[in-house]
């Protein structure tokens, strides 16, 4: 679709944003929200009729891009069809939607609770852990990124979660491997998983190894940077869980549905979860879901006792719907191994070229689709280009980055002082050379704050 310019339209859509809408995660009065007019595939554009190809993939949900033709037909389909229904009966496209995805988990996660989103299926699975072992504590990393509900929130490791940490809410956080900036003194990636395991389980021991329901991580973080564990390290925590009766949860909200070139990023380690949380990627985001995939044991628990949770738009039937038409195009156009094979080859070496000519490059890491680049200050000490969590003029020279690949026609996914390289699973190579041109250009802004 061509984009026709309409600035009359965009300026009555951004005066009714401005007077009536409560923007997450914002200070109300200093925003300025792009007034979107459409979108298609791997792009979208303002009513000023100005392109942006969509480096962030909306809130890195749109797997399949905007307006997959099939997708959107199947909604509508089911719209016709059967618009909603209750969540205790069989409905076919909830009950296909289930299998679609029991059948890609890994193991035995056979089970399939449906929600609204990532937090309230992080919510419902940190539940069934206490209720399935009688336990009320829960770990989580630093560094981490569960949700905005109020339990997700507590899980949460990064400084989103301080306005609302509650001391009463059975949460205790530790340090996950992450050997760029190690908090083990690691040089290799072996110290760094062999010293992380044992803070973990040292951890535990002081906790009360009877008091530990769940261990929940992101198989790979995604907001907070998305750093890949060390080999061996996801292996460890399912055997320090099996070790103290833990129930292991795996958050693949970000991770999942071939963003990372395989189904589910734990496909990568061999790793099976007692429990394991998806959302955005099951239906690229067209309609809300997500959930909760049950192991056997943990199924058992409720086998004749009631599971005392529930949503009313558990299992939506238009957004089941659009699950099973998105699993059925990812299958269709090999969506996955697409991400995969352009990560490998285009992805990885472009941004691997683009940190040996910027000095602002610190690191590079990912796979597939999922790739975040540390902006620097100065890469010998590793500062980073701006504090932790900083705001206001502490973060202008993230800030002018931003601006810089907005201007060239790429919306970027920026987070304190990072880049994430995570466009929709199947853009096309010539589209991702395009982003990575338009960030090239872009890092030459940040590379003017470095020493």
């Amino acid at each position: 679709m061509t984009p026709q310019p309409n600035p009359q339209a965009g300026a009555a859509v951004k005066a009714a944003d401005r007077a009536h809408v409560f923007h997450s995660w914002s200070a109300q009065e200093l925003i300025d929200p792009l007034a979107v007019a459409g979108a298609e595939g791997s792009y979208f554009w303002d009513y000023e009729g100005k392109r942006y190809l969509d480096l962030a993939s909306g809130l890195v949900y749109t797997n399949i891009g905007y307006q997959h033709p099939k997708v959107v037909a199947a909604i509508q389909e089911q719209a016709a069809k059967m618009t909603t229904f209750a969540p205790a009966f069989a409905v076919e496209a909830r009950s296909e939607a289930a299998r679609l995805i029991a059948e890609r988990t890994p193991g035995d996660l056979d089970k399939i609770f449906f929600t609204n989103g990532g937090a309230d299926a992080v919510e419902h699975a940190v539940r069934m852990a206490r209720l399935h072992t009688g336990r009320s504590k829960v770990l989580s990393a630093y560094r981490s990124y569960h949700g905005g509900t109020q339990q997700a929130i507590n899980l949460t490791g990064d400084p989103r979660r301080w306005a609302s940490d509650s001391g009463s809410a059975g949460v205790v956080h530790f340090w996950a491997p992450f050997l760029y900036r190690s908090r083990f003194y690691a040089e290799t990636e072996e110290q760094e998983c062999a010293r992380a395991l044992e803070h973990l389980e040292t951890t535990i021991a002081f906790e009360g190894p009877g008091t530990v329901a769940a261990i929940i991580l992101e198989t790979i973080p995604g907001t907070a940077g998305i750093m890949m564990p060390p080999a061996g390290y996801l292996a460890g925590v399912r055997e320090i869980c099996d070790k103290y009766g833990i129930v292991f949860v795996l958050d693949e909200v970000m991770a999942g549905f071939g963003r990372t070139g395989t189904w589910f990023a734990a496909d990568l380690y061999d790793v099976v979860p007692d429990l394991m949380t998806f959302a955005k990627g099951v239906n690229s985001g067209y309609v809300p879901l997500g959930g909760v995939a049950i192991s056997g044991k943990i199924a058992e628990t409720f086998a004749e006792r009631p599971y005392p949770g529930g949503l009313t738009y558990s299992g939506h039937p238009l957004a089941c719907a659009a699950a099973v038409a998105t699993i059925d195009v990812m299958e269709e156009e090999g969506i996955v191994e697409h991400a995969a094979r352009l990560g490998a080859e285009v992805v990885e070496p472009a941004l691997r070229e683009l940190a040996e000519r910027h000095p602002s490059v610190g690191d590079v890491r990912g796979v597939g689709m999922f790739w975040a680049l540390e902006l620097v200050k100065n890469r010998e000490t590793r500062e980073p280009l701006v504090p932790y969590n900083a705001t206001g003029q502490a973060a202008t020279p993230m800030s002018a980055f931003a601006a810089s690949a907005k201007a060239h026609g790429v919306w970027p996914f920026v987070n304190m002082n990072r880049t994430h390289v995570v466009p929709p699973c199947n853009v096309s190579e010539a589209e991702l050379k395009e982003g990575l041109a338009a960030l090239d250009t872009a890092l030459s802004v940040a590379d003017e704050y470095t020493e």
